[in-house]
């Protein structure tokens, strides 16, 4: 965990299950970076993970918003918890 300007934030990696469009992936990527309390986050489309670092009080939140913005963008994405 990492302490910036006053925000816990947690930085982890997950897979993701049947993201086959690197250009949707930068959709996602752009999309989750827009969410509120998130730091940064990366989707790495060749090893198929999410980096995601952001708020730690929002964390679970945002990750369930991350999934609502894949599965809008590619209906069988899935962020594997």
């Amino acid at each position: 965990m990492i302490i910036l300007k006053g925000l816990f934030l947690m930085k982890k990696v997950f897979k993701m299950q049947d993201l086959e469009c690197a250009h949707c992936a930068g959709k996602m990527e752009d999309a989750i970076n827009k969410l509120d309390g998130v730091n940064k986050a990366t989707i790495n489309f060749m090893s198929m993970k999410l980096t995601l670092d952001a708020d730690s009080e929002k964390f679970e939140s945002i990750l369930d918003e991350a999934q609502k913005i894949c599965s809008k963008i590619e209906k069988d994405c899935v962020i594997i918890r």
